[in-house]
């Protein structure tokens, strides 16, 4: 579910260099993620390009194709929010990593507990 604090996540990325590219994660990734979503992949996809922030958004299909999107778009900085913080530090010897501080007090499963709880 996209909130502020992912907005706020991507407004910082974007301020970390001149161009925003954006992996989200297809229905079948998610699923072996063990991930469920509220919107199909193709309405995620056109929430994101939505985004003034993003310059270019990609499918993201499993763990291993990083790498590959990273040398292939020539990315130098790769950041994930801190909720990860240290899970994506292989990618160090391609590109920088930043692992960016959440917003407090935000992120989906409190929304959806006070969504759950507000009706």
């Amino acid at each position: 579910m996209f909130h502020f604090g992912h907005l706020e996540i991507l407004r910082r990325a974007k301020e970390l260099g001149d161009y925003l590219v954006v992996a989200v994660s297809t229905d079948g990734f998610n699923k072996i993620k063990g991930k469920k979503c509220i919107y199909p992949f193709e309405h995620r996809i056109k929430i994101i390009e939505a985004i003034k922030y993003v310059d270019k958004v990609i499918p993201e299909k499993n763990w291993e194709q990083k790498r590959k999107d990273i040398m292939f778009h020539n990315i130098d900085i790769f950041t994930m929010g801190d909720d990860w913080k240290e899970n994506f530090d292989e990618l160090k010897d391609i590109c920088k990593v930043i692992y960016l501080e959440r917003t407090k007090g935000i992120s989906t499963s409190n929304l959806r507990e006070n969504t759950i709880n507000r009706f």
